[in-house]
């Protein structure tokens, strides 16, 4: 697995919401995920089977970095306690984590990938 650790390029739309430019989709290839810093928000992108995720990369049960963890079909497995993310809902799939990653919107534009953040 290759971790690659980025910050933000860019950013496109209204106050509410912004589109943030993370990466070039080729930067991110199946299997992999990358750590993202944006403003205060500790972000994970995952490309899982060719479809990338974004949520939040600090585990909701004891502040380890998932980045560090481990991307399976199940998800995002947390490196400190095994606890491993839905990255489509963001729900931990087993104990000890109990309350949810947030999840971000994710889209491709011209070979690049973009998160909205609020």
């Amino acid at each position: 697995m290759k971790l690659t650790h980025l910050r933000a390029i860019t950013s496109i739309g209204d106050n509410l919401s912004k589109w943030v430019n993370v990466c070039k989709l080729n930067q991110l290839k199946k299997g992999e995920m990358l750590d993202f810093d944006y403003e205060n928000k500790k972000i994970l992108l995952a490309n899982l089977d060719g479809k990338i995720y974004a949520s939040d990369r600090i585990c909701t049960h004891a502040d380890a970095d998932l980045s560090t963890g481990i991307l399976t079909e199940e998800g995002v497995t947390c490196p400190l306690h095994l606890s491993t993310f839905n990255l489509k809902t963001g729900v931990p799939e087993n104990l000890p984590a109990e309350i949810p990653l947030k999840i971000y919107n994710v889209k491709i534009e011209q070979n690049e990938i973009y998160i909205e953040v609020d």
